[in-house]
């Protein structure tokens, strides 16, 4: 379905939100990373994607999704503060999942989507 025929409010947010992670899962799938988990949740906040790179490094992914350029670029909502939350529920997860002390890192990806359905991919290893 196209953006611009969908309702302006949370559902459409949502939808915006849950296109641009499976986009970025899609993505991270088919360069051989293998996704552990999505949507990750805690009281502090929630991790969007768990992978684990072919490594077995652990990449701890935060995606942005915009339909527009209105309110800046995806990667511009990413403050110094959100990636150090981002690194601190990475260690929740590691140690929630017994694997505290493994390698690990903050990865951003960015999904612009065209009114048409068509869309952008920006992503951004390592970010800490």
């Amino acid at each position: 379905m196209a953006i611009q025929n969908l309702p302006q409010n949370k559902s459409k947010n949502k939808y915006i939100g849950a296109f641009g992670e499976k986009v970025i899962a899609d993505f991270l799938q088919s360069r051989g990373v293998s996704i552990v988990e999505r949507n990750w949740r805690v009281k502090e906040g929630e991790i969007d994607i768990v992978a684990q790179l072919p490594n077995g490094i652990f990449a701890f992914v935060e995606v942005k999704t915009r339909s527009s350029l209105a309110f800046g670029h995806p990667l511009e909502s990413i403050s110094n503060d959100k990636a150090h939350r981002l690194q601190r529920l990475a260690l929740a997860w590691l140690a929630t999942h017994r694997a505290f002390g493994a390698e690990f890192q903050i990865d951003c990806a960015a999904v612009l989507i065209a009114n048409d359905g068509q869309h952008t991919i920006e992503y951004r290893a390592n970010i800490l």
